[in-house]
């Protein structure tokens, strides 16, 4: 299992990984139990509608979004949260340039093998 948990992790020192469709990720840190990573978004950039067997927590550090969970959308700005339970259907349209921060339980093995 790679392990990316240092006690310290510099923003600067994170490249971003363009994801195409005006979003780029940053894999700030991870064990097997929990990830954390920055999703920027350029206005009109779209998470797909999607599920996973993770548990997610998002924080909109900036921005405005469309998020969908289960069915039910709701429009979120900085400072707001989403929560999505395992395996629930959710995607988020970026209404105005912005970047969120997930967390994961357990950690997205697809995001780093």
């Amino acid at each position: 299992m790679t392990d990316n948990s240092k006690a310290f992790v510099l923003d600067s020192d994170m490249a971003w990984e363009d994801l195409g469709g005006g979003i780029k990720r940053k894999i700030m840190a991870f064990n097997e139990n929990l990830m954390i990573l920055k999703v920027a978004f350029e206005k009109g950039g779209v998470g797909s509608l999607h599920h996973h067997p993770h548990t997610q927590a998002s924080y909109v550090e900036s921005g405005k979004f469309e998020i969908t969970i289960n069915g039910q959308m709701k429009i979120l700005k900085a400072g707001d949260v989403f929560f999505v339970n395992p395996d629930l259907v959710h995607g988020a349209v970026c209404i105005a340039s912005g970047i969120l921060i997930d967390i994961f339980n357990p950690m997205r093995e697809d995001f780093v093998y």
